[in-house]
């Protein structure tokens, strides 16, 4: 008691570091949930609005998954992007040659994204969007072996859309879109940016020309779009592990290649 007395005489009230660190552990040892008060719930809502969005989403999308009823076997697949856009397929039906242009146009734009993504490798030596381009079809192929969706019925197909020659191709996943994606996400690091929208609008275009045609489901799109930004951040990720290693392992010379 004496030494309790005597310690509260030096520091006249005032509380010591160490008491400040035992008040700590005692706070670290609680729930994190324990310790919010009405203003940090509100601050969240405020600061965080856009996590709280997804909150409710992920409440309503429960709800309506679980009380959903299923697609049977026997039926096609129920797809949000063929339903808004069959003003658009009954058109490109009743008018194949518009059908035929719209594909070659298409086409085209697949070739700009190709020759840009090339341009930036082989004439900027900029590999990143050629890195990730080949990541990116790499694991379409995957995918789109492992898992051979059905045609979509009333597909609109031309010997000029890409892949030239009405040819056999993965749905799963759009590599249209997720081309589109990486090369424009390129064009922003560089600061190009009126070609960068150009291409975001381009590819929106291309979107619903595809669903319009009932050349891929809307997921195929979606994930598209999604695969394209993954594969640019993993092709980033991949040039700095070689950054960091030593340029003595990483540099073959022509040299030393060919003797």
């Amino acid at each position: 008691m004496e030494a309790t007395l005597s310690n509260r005489r030096r520091t006249n009230g005032v509380t010591t570091p160490v008491a400040v660190a035992d008040m700590v552990v005692k706070k670290e040892k609680r729930a994190s949930f324990m310790t919010w008060t009405a203003d940090d719930v509100a601050n969240v809502a405020k600061f965080h609005w856009v996590p709280c969005l997804f909150a409710i989403g992920l409440l309503f999308f429960m709800a309506v998954e679980y009380t959903l009823r299923m697609i049977p076997p026997s039926s096609e697949p129920f797809d949000l992007g063929f339903v808004a856009t069959r003003p658009l397929h009954r058109l490109l039906s009743q008018s194949p040659q518009l059908n035929t242009l719209l594909a070659a146009l298409n086409t085209v734009f697949v070739g700009m994204q190709t020759t840009y993504i090339m341009w930036t490798w082989l004439i900027e030596g900029r590999p990143r969007a050629t890195i990730s381009a080949l990541f990116m079809f790499t694991c379409r192929g995957i995918l789109g072996y492992s898992t051979q969706l059905p045609l979509p019925q009333g597909f609109l197909g031309s010997g000029v859309d890409f892949p030239v020659g009405n040819v056999s191709f993965f749905l799963f996943f759009s590599g249209h879109v997720a081309g589109s994606v990486i090369a424009s996400l390129d064009m922003r690091r560089m600061q190009r940016w009126e070609l960068a929208r150009t291409f975001d609008v381009l590819n929106v275009l291309q979107a619903v020309r595809l669903l319009g045609t009932r050349g891929h489901y809307t997921i195929d799109l979606a994930v598209g779009v999604g695969a394209g930004i993954l594969f640019d951040s993993l092709a980033g990720k991949y040039e700095e592990t070689k950054r960091k290693a030593p340029i003595a392992s990483t540099i073959i010379t022509k040299e030393a290649f060919f003797t």
